[in-house]
């Protein structure tokens, strides 16, 4: 199955019939997001919203950071998530011992049938459509910086030469949060770079019988696939096309600016547990992200109850408490959801009599 191609100015089919429009791509486009978590729920049980974020991320060519306890499926997911896109898929378990060239790939000296010597790029496994970085929080930021240019550029640079990454091009990290020993934590400006921080949480209970039933018997279920890479490509683009209201821009703005402890906007509890705020970068990410969900429910532009849904994986990683924070058992996800509460979207002015 192929994604809808975004329409360009209204054309004419052949016959005379009049090309379809936004709206008649995007149903089309919606459509296919049921086709996608069928396939997901073959293997995965639950993580409706987890699937939601990460998709939400590729089609608006983000990265993101998967947190979780051991056994909650992280790899599985992103795993799953490859097989359904027909695109490349390359798993990196970060190790304490990983160089950057590991990741990157080498430059290799030959030597030819004349005795003529010359080094050959020999391409790392960052050069996939799906990048796994597995336990990113176990190498040292040496390595952990090898990703920065790949996540921002969408290149690599080895030497003196410069090669470009594969299109699309996706980091999904996964780090276990309750491992402290003999981890690196990711600095800041590394964490900006990833889109959403989505945190895993343990299955109901009734997801969790499911999971026992599920695993145990012995089955292996087969997943189809259902983009491709050309497709997530069209995807993209129609993404992009989602209408965002001014309004909602505001709201984006006010939200992000109140988490800025030196802003004359936000709130006194953000100045005292806050030692500094989200950036631009997460207004850009609260866009993006709701246009994906808006396409993905085949509306033509954004709600702000769609910013509200991604508000805490987008900005729950940018922003840094202090002690008095921890003091008062405040941590982000607190005051992103604090936040949300008290800062109401702008109303529009009525129109005079």
């Amino acid at each position: 199955m192929s994604a809808p191609t975004p329409p360009n100015p209204p054309a004419a089919k052949p016959g005379g019939q009049p090309g379809r429009n936004l709206g008649d791509v995007l149903r089309e486009f919606s459509d296919h997001q049921s086709t996608i978590r069928s396939e997901l729920s073959k293997v995965i049980v639950g993580q409706s919203e987890t699937i939601e974020q990460l998709l939400a991320a590729i089609y608006t060519r983000g990265h993101c950071l998967l947190e979780g306890v051991p056994g909650l499926a992280k790899t599985l997911i992103v795993s799953t998530l490859a097989s359904i896109l027909d695109v490349s898929f390359k798993r990196i378990q970060f190790t304490p011992d990983l160089m950057p060239s590991d990741i990157t790939g080498t430059q290799v000296l030959e030597e030819d049938e004349h005795g003529k010597r010359s080094f050959r790029f020999v391409e790392g496994p960052i050069f996939a459509n799906i990048l796994l970085a597995d336990e990113i929080n176990r190498t040292p930021p040496k390595t952990q910086a090898a990703l920065l240019e790949a996540m921002q550029e969408r290149q690599v640079t080895v030497g003196r030469e410069t090669f470009a990454l594969p299109k699309p091009f996706f980091t999904i990290a996964t780090q276990n949060p309750i491992e402290q020993e003999g981890t690196y934590p990711l600095p800041e400006a590394q964490l900006d770079r990833f889109m959403f921080n989505i945190k895993l949480d343990y299955p109901s209970a009734a997801e969790e019988e499911q999971i026992l039933t599920t695993t145990t018997r012995g089955e292996t279920a087969n997943v189809n696939k259902v983009l491709s890479a050309r497709a997530i490509l069209n995807v993209q683009q129609l993404v992009t096309s989602v209408a965002v209201n001014p309004f909602v821009i505001k709201y984006v703005a006010s939200i992000v600016r109140a988490t800025r402890p030196s802003d004359e906007s936000s709130p006194e509890y953000i100045r005292d547990l806050v030692d500094f705020g989200a950036g631009p970068r997460a207004g850009q990410n609260l866009i993006a992200g709701a246009k994906a969900i808006a396409a993905m429910e085949g509306r033509f532009s954004v709600d702000v109850n769609d910013v509200r849904r991604i508000a805490l994986p987008v900005l729950r990683h940018r922003i840094g408490t202090n002690f008095q924070a921890t003091a008062d058992g405040m941590d982000s996800d607190a005051l992103v959801t604090r936040l949300l509460q008290d800062i109401q979207p702008p109303q529009p002015e009525k129109m005079a009599k």
